[in-house]
């Protein structure tokens, strides 16, 4: 069987969302485009990763061209996407790697998810050596969702999955932990409970 790859040249849509309430929602990608939807989950910190590694990369290209490429300095206001992920949500795969890459040539954004993939290596060593064979093993890879994007797309994209992590609980005004509705063990207070 050979790797299922989920591509998305310029997707009518691109974004981060979540299913359920603060404190345990679910993180996932979906791009949509002709009638079809793929959604791949992921941790909150990966959400917060990829979009800060968006930013930084489409800043790069902005400074090496000296301001010519075609990516706004932020996400122009009219691509502002606030809707609900597509219902209903059928996760493909949980996401382990991610790549993104600046196709010059095109002006375009590449992201790619790659599920997570369990191995089994005597050594550091022999495990990178078999997490690069089964990452370039375009046959027999994991699952891998591709999305190309412009300049504009990877902004607006980057500014939501932002705005999609900040969303969640409120943080502790004392010790930046998350506040569940219930309150917490706040480490600054010797454990006493700090109420929301």
């Amino acid at each position: 069987m050979s790797r299922q790859v989920y591509f998305y040249d310029l997707p009518d849509r691109f974004v981060a969302g979540t299913v359920g309430l603060p404190g345990r929602r679910s993180f996932f990608l979906q791009a949509t485009a002709g009638g079809r939807t793929t959604s791949v989950a992921l941790e909150k910190t990966q959400v917060a990763a990829l979009a800060e590694r968006i930013d930084e990369l489409l800043d790069e290209v902005v400074r090496r061209s000296g301001g010519s490429a075609p990516v706004p300095a932020v996400s122009p206001n009219e691509m502002s996407d606030t809707a609900p992920l597509e219902s209903p949500v059928e996760e493909e795969f949980r996401v382990g790697t991610m790549a993104l890459a600046w196709d010059g040539e095109d002006e375009r954004m590449i992201v790619e998810a790659q599920a997570l993939v369990e191995l089994e290596a005597d050594s550091d060593e022999d495990l990178a050596d078999a997490e690069e064979r089964l990452l370039q093993d375009d046959e027999n890879g994991p699952p891998m969702l591709r999305v190309r994007l412009t300049g504009t797309m990877a902004r607006a994209f980057a500014k939501r999955a932002l705005d999609v992590v900040n969303a969640g609980r409120p943080p502790c005004p004392l010790c930046s932990l998350p506040l569940d509705p219930e309150g917490h063990v706040c480490p600054r207070q010797n454990g006493y409970r700090r109420d929301a």
